[in-house]
């Protein structure tokens, strides 16, 4: 038999099994990543009921500064939509739309990602003082053995953008729910007092921030006394 004959044969062959493999593979595949936030869940759910806000935490956005995104539909809530299209290879085209909404607990949403079209989610939940939320994505392989592959790729390469885009919006929300330093007080330092008596302020300050009183007037010079009449002679 030809070498070239042997090539043929065995990449038939090999073709054969993977096909028979992929049998066996799941025709449903589901990729979730989660994370609790140091929020409620009044705070956490705009951030994703509102695809505006999306990109303040997108995995994507900042691999492409130039990334061209286009809305429709209300502004958040089900109907609202949202597409991307960028020349970087790793965050490619796609888009979101949100088909149903439970507020403060799920969203569902149809998706696209490089022309991967399934079902994705937020699952929001009470964890403590804050909230868990769960990103999910759902794909559908059927009976096609390439589509069946490619789903037991799904959660190395979605699992980690859902990682890394839920690690944004942690951050994002507590950051802005940090509360800022005071600002520096104007009030001069008080200095310790005897026991019973109040706290006076620190006269190194007071003379410092004091405005200066202006100088009392010259006292007036005393009025002079007349002086005495001469006493006249006494006559003999």
């Amino acid at each position: 038999m030809r070498p070239m004959m042997r090539l043929i044969l065995g990449l038939c062959a090999l073709v054969v099994i993977l096909a028979a493999v992929s049998l066996a593979l799941p025709s449903h595949v589901t990729v979730a990543r989660t994370q609790v936030i140091g929020a409620p869940e009044t705070v956490v759910f705009p951030y994703l009921n509102n695809l505006h806000r999306f990109g303040d935490w997108s995995p994507w956005a900042a691999r492409d500064p130039n990334l061209q995104v286009r809305f429709s539909g209300p502004e958040e809530g089900k109907g609202a939509k949202m597409e991307w299209m960028s020349s970087v290879r790793s965050v490619g085209s796609g888009s979101m739309e949100i088909t149903g909404s439970d507020p403060n607990r799920h969203i569902d949403l149809a998706a696209t990602l490089n022309g991967l079209e399934g079902t994705a989610y937020y699952e929001v939940a009470p964890s403590g003082s804050g909230a868990k939320v769960t990103w999910g994505f759902g794909y559908d392989t059927g009976t096609s053995p390439l589509k069946r592959w490619k789903g037991l790729l799904l959660d190395r390469y979605v699992g980690a953008e859902y990682r890394d885009g839920l690690a944004k919006l942690k951050d994002r929300i507590e950051t802005e729910r940090r509360p800022t330093a005071p600002s520096a007080s104007a009030t001069p330092p008080m200095t310790t007092s005897p026991a019973g008596a109040a706290p006076t302020a620190d006269p190194a300050q007071t003379q410092a921030t004091a405005a200066p009183e202006p100088a009392p007037p010259p006292a007036a010079a005393p009025p002079t006394p007349p002086a005495p009449a001469p006493k006249k002679p006494k006559r003999q």
